[in-house]
């Protein structure tokens, strides 16, 4: 049988368009040129960042209950008795299992907007860039649906690069979202994913589960679940240590 090349292209527009949730919901940046505009919303900030704890097994990140809703978090407790014990090793894993911050915005991708807004993550560097362009007296408001500004992503690794890199630079001239007129707009706008619920947010216990899991490595999380209760009750430690950590963490 021979091959069905329309179903492997199917599968590599899936591919590319997977991100964070794993669906055509997030946008991610391909190598080369990309023009996007970021789509105003309601609450008029088009900005949102979450934490995340990466590195935790064979776990797909997931959200920080600490650090996204102030809830108590094994793995951070976790992480400052490995902080206060102050070996190379133990500072080494704390490190490791730290929620790494992300951000999060509504975009519509020039040449697919039949897809509709879709959600964009980014790193640190990427936002900063962002911010100063929204705060560009020059530019406006950017997101403006008649007169803002789309953005030329340019994503890549340059030679000699570890890692992929991202550039952004305005377009000289302003533009309105929608070709289509200002009812096509209302449309994409009444449309952009709530990224507040594209997470799922794990209970307490799911995280301690996931902890267990985690330390258990090749002994069983039985064998280790008293000592995470353990550390999860030494939370009123006010070492050095401690102090730097929270705020390392702004907690």
């Amino acid at each position: 049988m021979s091959i069905d090349y329309n179903k492997i292209k199917q599968r590599l527009t899936k591919l590319q368009n997977k991100g964070g949730g794993g669906d055509s919901t997030f946008w991610r940046p391909k190598d080369g040129e990309t023009v996007i505009r970021i789509v105003p919303t309601v609450d008029g900030d088009p900005f949102k960042d979450f934490w995340f704890h990466y590195s935790i097994g064979n776990e797909a990140p997931f959200l920080s209950p600490k650090k996204n809703f102030g809830e108590d978090d094994p793995i951070d407790a976790f992480v400052r008795k490995l902080f206060n014990e102050g070996t190379e090793d133990s500072v080494k894993m704390a490190k490791a299992l730290l929620p790494r911050q992300r951000f999060f915005t509504p975009v519509l991708v020039r040449g697919e907007e039949h897809l509709g807004v879709r959600i964009w993550g980014f790193g640190k560097m990427a936002y900063e860039k962002l911010l100063n362009l929204v705060l560009n007296p020059e530019y406006g408001d950017i997101t403006d649906p008649e007169e803002g500004t789309d953005l030329v992503i340019s994503y890549g690794k340059p030679a000699g690069a570890t890692f992929p890199q991202t550039s952004i630079t305005p377009r000289r001239q302003s533009s309105p979202l929608c070709a289509d007129g200002p009812e096509k707009c209302r449309e994409l706008m009444d449309n952009i994913p709530d990224v507040n619920t594209l997470f799922e947010r794990k209970s307490v216990e799911q995280v301690e589960q996931i902890l267990d899991k985690f330390l258990a490595g090749d002994d069983s999380a039985e064998d280790r679940s008293s000592e995470v209760t353990k550390y999860n009750k030494e939370t009123e430690n006010t070492s050095d240590v401690e102090t730097a950590f929270k705020e390392l963490l702004n907690a």
